[in-house]
């Protein structure tokens, strides 16, 4: 690992003392950065660091206050995405920037339209979006609403709007935050074959797994200032400590659970279906034990999400019940749910997770802003929300500039931290946590693995829904294992990865277990992968 120092002069995209202020706040503190076709380029950081701001300061969305940014030589003012667009740079938000009651196709052809006749030829946009699909390995279909479609798909619909425009500079900020692990293997290999193409990809990433798997440059960006540069196989913990600023534990310590004598939460014969009305949990049992934790693991779109929003009364269950603590659930609304002592971690933190208009302060006392201490009467004790976010900005390390700010000022992690403390700040009974480290630095990682466990060991039930499996093995002290909205088996977390993606793809445990200990360890990984890739074009 290398201090970082001004890169020699040469062909490409070169940013050079670029500097963004917010206020008091500085976002970028003099960063110069070579991007290289032919390159991926990964960018590291914390949440908070900067990154996202100096890759919109690159796509036109900000204009810096100082700095300059010249490609092949020339150089660029961008002050719009479009100009940015037109010199050859795309990019794919985090937050996507998709119109959701438009068509894939749709979305596609947005200010692309032909200028001349003032229509829309869709049928070109259909076949477009065919073309790059199968090009690319992005399978989408053209005529899918957004709203309708699956985060992951969401995300790879922005990878082809980007593509589209033919980018020689791509962006990819945090791709992977809203990926499945088999997604963003897929993903990797399109951003290889995109880099053999001669393009430049900028990766904006905290994960030190992808970083060190795909990167062929590394700048590590930390407080808005590039702290160094590093390479691909330097050791992860070194990476972590270059990032964050002190060294992190990557391993989840944690001792034994000690489970209640009766489970906390009991499903018996749930269903429930999908909005579109398909079924999408069949005949589920399932028991929860206070001081446990039961990961859910599965390829996205097998019920997992439709079973968490069961639990909090966002869907409707259709035959079966759920008890938490003796207590009926089944049939409460989603208030009457969190009363009775359910904390509730979306999948969707920016849709679902909190209120993007509203403040910090007001966000983590969403859940509870008409209870003591902050009601008082029909109006709120404003001291004491301004106390309690202040208490838990700090606790929760959320970077902010104000508690006042809103919170869709604010980056995707720490959007995900401001629901975090909000749910974590009052005593439960049941945590439904949905991808819970999505989208969150390897420091914050550690903090929230910590407070789960912590959670765990005050005799809450906790479940936790994740697509990481090394997320999964870390916490688990069971894993359930669904497929096709089933529970397909329940297995201790010392389980083998290449059995738990056997199960992920419809074999039953026994099977599996069997499977894995029958074939040399090249067999299994070959039908592993095999398993995986057939159910992932299945779902």
């Amino acid at each position: 690992m290398t201090p970082s120092s001004p890169p020699a002069v040469g062909t490409g995209l070169r940013l050079r003392g670029i500097t963004k202020r917010f206020g008091d706040l500085v976002a970028n503190d003099s960063i110069d950065l070579d991007i290289t076709p032919g390159e991926i380029h990964c960018l590291l950081g914390e949440n908070g660091a900067g990154k996202t701001t100096l890759m919109n300061v690159l796509y036109g969305l900000l204009q810096p206050d100082d700095g300059t940014i010249s490609i092949e030589g020339v150089d660029h003012a961008h002050e719009t995405p479009k100009e940015a667009i037109a010199a050859g740079i795309g990019m794919v938000h985090q937050h996507f920037m998709l119109v959701d009651v438009f068509t894939v196709a749709e979305n596609l052809i947005l200010g692309r339209e032909d200028g001349t006749t003032g229509l829309l030829n869709m049928a070109q946009a259909r076949r477009h979006v065919r073309a790059l699909s199968e090009r690319y390995g992005l399978n989408v279909d053209p005529d899918a609403v957004i709203e309708d479609l699956p985060v992951g798909v969401q995300q790879r619909v922005e990878i082809l709007k980007a593509l589209a425009n033919d980018a020689k500079y791509l962006i990819l900020d945090e791709p992977t935050a809203v990926l499945t692990p088999q997604e963003t293997d897929q993903l990797m290999s399109v951003m290889r074959s995109l880099r053999d193409e001669g393009k430049a990809i900028v990766f904006i990433t905290h994960k030190l797994r992808e970083v060190r798997e795909i990167a062929d440059k590394i700048t590590v960006i930390r407080h808005g200032k590039v702290v160094g540069t590093a390479k691909p196989t330097d050791p992860e913990a070194d990476l972590a400590e270059l990032m964050v600023g002190r060294a992190v534990t990557l391993v989840v310590d944690k001792k034994l659970a000690s489970p209640s004598p009766e489970p906390r939460l009991a499903l018996k014969g749930v269903w429930v279906a999908s909005p579109n009305g398909t079924l999408a949990v069949q005949d589920l049992d399932l028991d929860v034990f206070g001081g446990e934790i039961v990961c859910i693991a599965g390829v996205q779109g097998n019920g997992q999400t439709e079973l968490a929003e069961a639990l909090l009364g966002l869907i409707r269950v259709l035959k079966g019940s759920i008890q938490l603590d003796g207590r009926p659930l089944t049939g409460l609304t989603p208030s009457e749910t969190i009363d009775a002592g359910l904390g509730f971690v979306p999948e969707d933190r920016k849709q679902h997770g909190c209120v993007g208009t509203f403040t910090v302060a007001e966000n983590l006392i969403l859940n509870h802003y008409d209870e003591h201490p902050y009601a008082r009467g029909i109006a709120l004790d404003l001291s004491k929300v301004r106390q309690n976010a202040a208490h838990r900005v700090d606790e929760f390390d959320i970077r902010t500039q104000s508690i006042e700010s809103t919170v869709s000022s604010l980056s995707g992690g720490n959007q995900q931290k401001v629901v975090l403390a909000r749910e974590l700040s009052r005593t439960l009974a049941l945590l439904v946590a949905c991808q819970p480290t999505r989208g969150l630095d390897v420091g914050a990682v550690e903090f929230v693995h910590k407070r789960l466990i912590e959670e765990r060991d005050r005799g809450t039930a906790v479940v936790i829904v994740s697509t990481e499996l090394d997320e999964v093995v870390a916490l688990a002290d069971r894993i359930a294992v669904m497929y096709r909205g089933r529970v397909v088996g329940i297995v201790p977390p010392d389980t083998s990865r290449e059995v738990l993606g056997l199960m992920m793809a419809g074999v039953p445990t026994e099977e599996a277990l069997a499977s894995a200990s029958s074939t040399t360890l090249a067999e299994e990984d070959a039908a592993l992968e095999a398993s995986l890739e057939e159910m992932h074009h299945e779902s």
